[in-house]
């Protein structure tokens, strides 16, 4: 029978109804193999895969496909984002395997676990010198009764290779340097897309963590081809089509090399990762733009200003859960006709006949030509998706029209249907989204983006951290079996530590540290310092313990951890600031090899290692007594505009947190105090004196 109905991942939820006898990973799954003498049939995917959705609606729903998988494997069914630990295992698989990774993932394991057989999508019928699912089925079976000894050695050599292959980073005399920063820097930017933005072509993902490193080295080296290097990538990525024109937010990624059409899943890591991007590119703005337009307008808020908010408010208004926590993802299809497949972009995307009925013949024409909508269409059946190559022209009034038009747009698409919500909540990527909405909201004066970070880490907090160990995710406020990996560790620290600064309370220090100090404890390599699993010490035992030092969609757990480390060093008491500083530059000098060979893979390394060669910097702010001259809030306002990212900002009464431990008012007025690593400055008392020592002296 079917045993799905009851997980706490949606996207098994989504197959309970299976004519499939789906389990869940477990040891009870791998059991049922041996004793029936059968491989395991693993499909690994999630909830808003367009294609996993497809390959269900042709094979896992059709009653000749399951009985065929039913009658020779036990058929298991993982939701990556729950499990990342046994979708990096296998995907490791399927890579060596085929030379390509992906999801759906199909692997064929043998009861002991290890894969013999990998590889993705399989259609329902043979399609292109792919064969067909039940094909593959019938292959593998044969397979596995006739030439058994054939099948236990080639799963072994896979199982050794990928034990081998988590061994991590190799050992190296490379150092984190600003050389070392520089180099990769130019190795990254000679890979830019000059015509369009982003690194690569198509299809094109938003570089996250490449954008914040490159951002932090303008900030330390002045580098002004890094600054445009962001700004152009920004710039493009929000007048295209990856993002939401109307309710904001942006899409997984472009098919494309221009950013316009996209695969309209939209994920709570890359937005809160984006939101981050944005609301530190906010502050430093370059004179021009590539595009020709402003990057200074006259009449109203800055364009990446504007995407912070609105991509701020996406995450808290659409992927906002009752309990606090912030859900994993809006699905890529929207299921337009009951019992059939969802339609891609369906919610989307417009025709100019749609425009002129929601808004009437002008209002539609004007819109259609501001949102790119055409008669022949962008996208699909004549349809198109929006984009915003030139901005309203204040001048004539068109600010006024434009938000009209974009809410009048909003209230007909919200009578759509709509796609479907991953309710998950994930640790690290609620982590990810604590940090973005603290650091955006202190440095654009957003206390509304500060409550909820702290209402989203007061529900992790209850839920997801029992006893300082944390758990990988919950559903509808109910935490989940799965243990938490090293970048729910990492991610979760890193937003208390923005939480601390943003709000002052020492309570999230608190925390803070006790979630470090687990991870340390049960996620390094004590043959190896600074290199870290991700998998826990006691966590289940796989054919091998995945170590992926490298930044993907998501930066890696490792240098995920560089950051947690690096922040709390700064923010913390001596004991403790010398341990976690001395881990994060072993960290560090392990992910220099990253940024010496592949710095592209290496983005969130660059991100962390361009605060660290800065110091990083530190700015403890004290408020006097009598704050007459109301100098505090100009301190802290100018501290969070002028720092560069990474840097630690907090304000307080004196002695009341490590940062503002023996620092006092100067004669009487609150004081700002500056230090570079363990270099201080002397303290100033005006906003003026402080933006000049914050200022780079080049």
């Amino acid at each position: 029978m079917n045993l799905l109905k009851d997980a706490t991942s949606p996207y098994l939820r989504q197959h309970a109804d299976n004519p499939v006898h789906w389990r869940e990973w477990s040891a009870d799954a791998l059991a049922e193999a041996r004793e029936r003498d059968v491989p395991i049939l693993l499909s690994v995917g999630y909830a808003s895969c367009h294609w996993c959705h497809v390959m269900a609606h042709e094979s896992f729903e059709d009653g000749a496909t399951a009985a065929l998988m039913n009658a020779n494997f036990v058929c298991v069914k993982v939701d990556r984002e729950e499990r990342p630990d046994l979708d990096s295992v296998y995907m490791a698989a399927t890579v060596a395997m085929t030379g390509q990774g992906g999801w759906p993932m199909t692997c064929f394991l043998t009861p002991e676990g290890e894969p013999f057989y990998c590889g993705t999508y399989y259609p329902k019928t043979p399609r292109h010198g792919v064969p067909s699912f039940a094909q593959v089925l019938t292959a593998v079976g044969e397979t596995w009764r006739n030439r058994r000894p054939e099948v236990d050695q080639a799963a072994g050599q896979v199982a050794d290779a990928l034990r081998q292959q988590a061994s991590g980073l190799p050992d190296s005399d490379i150092a984190v340097s600003a050389e070392l920063l520089e180099h990769a820097v130019a190795t990254v930017l000679r890979d830019l897309d000059t015509e369009r933005g982003g690194f690569g072509g198509a299809p094109k993902f938003p570089p996250s963590a490449l954008l914040e490193g490159l951002l932090r080295e303008y900030e330390r080296s002045g580098d002004g081809q890094a600054l445009q290097a962001v700004w152009f990538t920004a710039e493009a990525m929000a007048r295209g089509g990856i993002y939401d024109q109307l309710r904001g937010g942006f899409s997984r990624y472009s098919v494309d090399a221009n950013w316009l059409i996209p695969h309209f899943e939209k994920m709570l890591y890359d937005n809160a990762l984006l939101l981050r991007v944005y609301g530190h590119l906010a502050q430093r703005l370059p004179e021009e733009s590539p595009t020709g337009i402003s990057p200074r307008p006259v009449a109203a808020e800055s364009l990446p200003l504007r995407i912070a908010r609105e991509t701020a408010q996406f995450i808290i208004d659409d992927l906002g859960t009752d309990a606090g926590g912030f859900a994993s993802a809006l699905d890529a299809d929207t299921q337009v006709e009951e019992g059939k497949p969802g339609v891609e972009g369906a919610t989307y995307v417009w025709t100019p006949a749609e425009l002129n009925g929601a808004l009437g013949a002008l209002d539609g024409a004007w819109a259609a030509e501001l949102f790119g909508v055409t008669t022949a269409g962008t996208f699909e059946h004549g349809t198109s998706v929006l984009t915003r190559y030139r901005d309203p022209r204040p001048q004539q009034g068109e600010y006024e029209r434009y938000e009209h038009i974009r809410a009048r747009l909003r209230e007909v698409r919200a009578t759509r249907p709509q796609p479907a919500r991953d309710d998950k909540v994930v640790t690290a990527w609620n982590g990810m989204a604590i940090t973005a909405l603290a650091e955006a909201g202190g440095r654009h004066g957003r206390a509304d983006w500060i409550t909820a970070a702290v209402r989203c880490a007061n529900f992790l907090l209850d839920t997801h951290v029992v006893d300082d160990r944390v758990l990988r995710a919950s559903l509808g406020g109910v935490a989940g079996t799965s243990a938490g990996v090293l970048e729910d560790y990492a991610w979760l620290t890193t937003g208390l530590l923005a939480l601390h600064q943003a709000t002052g309370g020492i309570e999230w220090l608190d925390h803070a540290h006790r979630v470090l100090d687990a991870a340390i404890a049960h996620f390094a390599d004590p043959q190896a310092p600074g290199s870290w699993y991700d998998t826990a010490d006691d966590a289940e035992t796989l054919v091998a313990r995945p170590r992926d030092p490298l930044d993907g969609a998501t930066p890696s757990g490792s240098s995920a951890m560089a950051e947690a480390l690096l922040t709390a060093a700064a923010l913390s008491d001596p004991e403790r600031a010398s341990r976690y500083r001395d881990l994060a530059d072993r960290t560090l000098d392990r992910g220099a090899v990253a940024l010496a060979r592949a710095p592209r893979s290496a983005g969130h390394w660059l991100t962390v290692a361009e605060a660290a060669v800065q110091g990083p910097i530190q700015v403890a702010v004290v408020a006097a007594d009598a704050d007459l001259e109301g100098l505090a809030p100009g301190l802290v306002s100018t501290a969070r505009e002028f720092a560069p990212g990474g840097a630690v900002v907090l304000a307080g009464d004196p002695d009341t947190a490590p940062l503002l431990a023996d620092r006092h008012p100067v004669e009487g007025r609150s004081a700002a105090y500056v230090c570079r690593g363990s270099v201080c400055d002397l303290p100033v008392t005006t906003p003026a004196a402080l933006r000049d020592s914050l200022t780079p002296k080049r």
